[in-house]
């Protein structure tokens, strides 16, 4: 999928980041942390970063990208001093595994005088970041709840699956649970899934065998919502109800312009915003470019009526 951060809508103001003297003329080295591909949002974002490093190893020959991945928090605390001491980045760009557990081991970073991008999952003390790449997730919230209560008629019963345990996810459900306030929409429960197809599964089918009466779902993230297709199938219950996931993925996209009415919507949050963020640190280092502080995704509503504008087919996820 083609993500173009040129695109006004697409961002946010911020304040402006001085350039960073000297560095121009030298070799320069970023180090890129992120995830292992443990799921389909996560593989498209490895792929959007390994497509960059390429893309900008030849812009920049004095670039030299060094890409990292971890299963867990500990693997990705343990490739942050890695990267400081033994590949001595100038400059970090990184989505945490988590928020919490990963804050001081980037504060680490960022005391060892590198520049610091964050992406998507943001840390408990922004402070530490010099740049900070996202969607809109309380956008993402926001949209997620109106398209529900318009599409239910503002009452009914609803289950939410969560992700992991991050800012991002707080964010987010913060925002849908403040837009359906006021409404007769009755949430019956609510579970992490840590944005993964498999607990997605096991947790709708924990919410089929309690709940005898569910009317949608929002499962918030696309890995999570193809795990719950499969348990609202395996239980026969996909007359029932409908589901609204989010990302993008063009699984998920391709149903809605086919009008499935199991998906009848999506809501994007695209991968490759590694790749820009990766892109904007790059300008940045290498040709000194002013950037802002904050760069914004908007979380847009994906409908039959405007599907096949962002369905990829070749797209890795």
């Amino acid at each position: 999928m083609t993500f173009r951060f040129g695109l006004a809508a697409a961002l946010a103001a911020g304040l402006m980041v001085a350039p960073v003297a000297g560095w121009a003329q030298q070799k320069i080295k970023m180090g890129v942390s992120i995830p292992a591909a443990t799921h389909g949002w996560a593989g498209g974002l490895n792929w959007h970063a390994q497509q960059a490093e390429k893309r900008l190893e030849k812009q920049y020959p004095n670039l030299d990208v060094v890409i990292v991945t971890a299963r867990d928090v500990g693997r990705q605390a343990n490739d942050l001093e890695d990267l400081v001491s033994v590949q001595r980045i100038d400059a970090l760009v990184i989505l945490p595994f988590e928020s919490a557990p990963m804050t001081d081991p980037v504060r680490a970073v960022k005391q060892a005088g590198k520049f610091v991008t964050v992406v998507d999952r943001g840390l408990t003390d922004p402070s530490i970041q010099d740049l900070y790449v996202a969607g809109n997730n309380p956008q993402m919230g926001e949209v997620s709840a109106r398209f529900m209560k318009e599409k239910m008629g503002g009452k009914g019963d609803i289950v939410v699956l969560r992700g992991i345990p991050t800012v991002i996810d707080n964010q987010r459900v913060d925002a849908f649970m403040k837009e359906i306030e006021g409404t007769q929409i009755k949430v019956l429960g609510m579970q992490y899934a840590n944005w993964n197809r498999d607990d997605g599964f096991k947790v709708m089918q924990d919410f089929l065998s309690r709940f005898p009466k569910i009317d949608a779902v929002w499962a918030q993230d696309d890995d999570i919502a193809l795990g719950v297709i499969e348990a609202v199938k395996q239980a026969g219950r996909e007359k029932e109800m409908f589901i609204l996931g989010g990302a993008g993925m063009k699984d998920m996209i391709k149903r809605v312009m086919d009008k499935d009415v199991l998906v009848p919507a999506d809501v994007l949050y695209p991968p490759a915003m590694i790749a820009e963020a990766m892109e904007i640190t790059a300008r940045h280092l290498v040709e000194k470019a002013p950037i802002q502080k904050e760069y914004i995704i908007e979380a847009t509503l994906v409908t039959p009526e405007n599907a096949a504008k962002y369905y990829y087919p070749d797209s890795p996820f």
